[in-house]
């Protein structure tokens, strides 16, 4: 640390800073309540505002400045990797009226070419009618488009043997697994821990989460192929949370702990002061607004002496 010389202009200042330090402030926070703010990220995109799910969903998470969208992956009758939540199709897409005759209309009991002609969006608000359901290719481009960072959910992988190794694939060629977006802009996780074993011993250089809430006694464990351990946010504690962060996983960094799914501002805030590192949110903003409050009032005080310092 260097000290730079006492201009005139410096001396100016400091009688100001005089003054500053003169005029009663709110009391800094304790230091216990000073941590990284966690990093808000887009549950299927920002389904209070768009169908979940849909590029109409990731382009609202763009607008809204959100920088990292969730979203689940399966596999149609024909092999092609779809953008879809529920395995089956009736609840956020037209399929029962289009093909009334083949319940439970599993994702995997139709081809690409009929998903496609499906309506993903009238069922949420007639504005998104025509809204389709994209495929894993034209949703990567267009997160990549908006320079946003993915969270990707293996979704029911005992219903897709070998989506893993097809996963890979289409990252590859979508341009998701070269050094820029494996080191910042990509997470794989899963509720299955054989799938993201699989997934991690095929690309051991990418970021993986399990999507669940181990006991303390099996962090080891799940270190070996999760880089990140995501529990409900209801099971989560302070002290679960330090011992999370207490184990390394296989790229020798700490765990990291991806909370779902939190929409209400206060519970974010309380889940912030537990130390969580990531929060997932079907309302990504009003998240980030309370994080930002909450970081106003509790961060490192603003220190007028510090024009004085190169550091």
């Amino acid at each position: 640390m260097r000290i730079r010389p006492v201009s005139a202009v410096t001396c100016a200042l400091l009688g100001m800073t005089t003054l500053f330090l003169a005029t009663p402030a709110k009391a800094a926070a304790p230091a216990a309540a000073r941590t990284r703010v966690p990093v808000a990220i887009g549950h299927r995109g920002v389904p209070v505002q768009a169908p979940e799910n849909t590029l109409a969903a990731v382009d609202r998470a763009a607008r809204l400045g959100i920088r990292w969208v969730e979203n689940d992956v399966q596999r149609t009758k024909d092999g092609a990797l779809i953008v879809m939540h529920d395995t089956t199709l009736n609840r956020t897409t037209d399929v029962e009226k289009r093909f009334p005759g083949r319940a439970p209309w599993r994702i995997s009991d139709f081809t690409l070419a009929e998903i496609e002609k499906l309506d993903a969006g009238s069922w949420y608000d007639r504005r998104f009618a025509g809204e389709r359901v994209p495929t894993l290719k034209r949703y990567l481009q267009r997160v990549d488009r908006h320079r946003q960072r993915l969270l990707l959910e293996v979704k029911a992988p005992e219903l897709y043997p070998g989506i893993e190794r097809q996963l890979v694939t289409e990252l590859r060629r979508a341009g998701w697994l070269d050094r820029g977006h494996v080191r910042n802009d990509l997470v794989v996780q899963s509720f299955s821990a054989a799938s993201l074993k699989t997934f991690h011993g095929l690309r051991k250089d990418v970021k993986t989460g399990f999507l669940g809430a181990p006991k303390v006694s099996e962090l080891g464990a799940y270190a070996k192929f999760a880089d990140q351990i995501n529990p409900n946010h209801r099971s989560v504690t302070a002290a679960w949370v330090r011992a999370v962060h207490a184990v390394k996983g296989p790229h020798g960094r700490k765990l990291e702990v991806s909370a779902w799914t939190v929409d209400d501002g206060d519970r974010a805030v309380d889940l912030a002061r537990m130390g969580v590192d990531y929060i997932i949110s079907n309302a990504p903003h009003v998240v980030e607004e309370a994080l930002a409050e909450e970081d106003d009032d509790y961060g490192p005080a603003f220190s007028p002496l510090s024009f004085l310092y190169d550091l």
